[in-house]
């Protein structure tokens, strides 16, 4: 696996910033690595970070690249700070970085592929919801779409009691707006939907999680809104642990060829 760090302007944001990503390389030498056929250009996961970390938190607290070395898989993970992955009210367009130049970007730099059926999202907390958000908005990009502990419920979080490390995270980046009925919104890209176009979802939290019942209430309006979802509600909490055992498992559920 070839692991990169590449520092890019992006055009949408007006600066600088930053993306890991995670290249399937053929070895025959490596102690410990398969050999596979790499001819074609490999599947990608487009892999979100959560609130309080960067491009390199998937790569330095799981064990996500041996993961996705044996499966052939392209890892791509963009920094967006604490943007929630949205056009910021007061601050970087996150959403449109992400969404739109991002993917142009790794087309003109990768040789990844390029198919709906090959391209995959997830992420972690406030990745997450910004794995659910993008994933329900273009259902035709991706083939699965997973959220690990995802803060999924935006108008619940703003309303709650602000952040002592960012106490005006919501003012930024909504500046007051409501939530329900925008965008922004899961239940609200829910309802306007197509089930039979939707792609696979996966919802997982752990049960001592305090997001917990956001990915629980989330999964009942997928399938209240005919969409499947795949879900696992099992001991764990809002750490790394729990999360380096489960993107295994989104993994080996993402409909990969194998």
């Amino acid at each position: 696996m070839a692991r990169l760090r590449c520092d890019v302007v992006a055009d949408s944001l007006g600066l600088a910033t930053s993306v890991t990503v995670l290249l399937p390389q053929p070895s025959r030498t490596r102690i410990g690595a398969g050999v596979r056929d790499l001819d074609a250009p490999p599947p990608v996961l487009h892999l979100l970070h959560g609130l309080s970390d960067d491009d390199t938190a998937w790569t330095r607290y799981t064990a996500v690249e041996r993961y996705a070395d044996e499966l052939g898989l392209a890892v791509v993970m963009p920094q967006v700070h604490r943007s929630f992955y949205t056009d910021q009210a007061y601050g970087g367009r996150y959403r449109t970085w992400v969404t739109e130049e991002l993917p142009a970007l790794v087309a003109r730099f990768f040789r990844v592929s390029a198919d709906p059926a090959e391209t995959f999202v997830a992420g972690l907390s406030m990745g997450g919801y910004g794995a659910l958000s993008w994933a329900l908005a273009e259902p035709g990009r991706f083939a699965a779409a997973a959220s690990l502990s995802g803060a999924l419920d935006l108008a619940a979080l703003a309303a709650g009691p602000p952040r002592e490390e960012d106490p005006r995270i919501w003012e930024r980046i909504l500046d007051g707006a409501p939530v329900a009925g925008t965008d922004a919104d899961l239940s609200t890209l829910l309802a306007r939907l197509d089930p039979a176009a939707a792609p696979a979802l996966y919802v997982c939290a752990g049960t001592e999680d305090p997001l917990h019942p956001q990915s629980v209430r989330f999964a009942e309006r997928a399938r209240a809104a005919g969409v499947s979802v795949t879900t696992a509600f099992g001991p764990g909490e809002h750490e790394w642990g729990y999360w380096d055992a489960r993107i295994r498992d989104v993994l080996d559920w993402l409909p990969l060829p194998r």
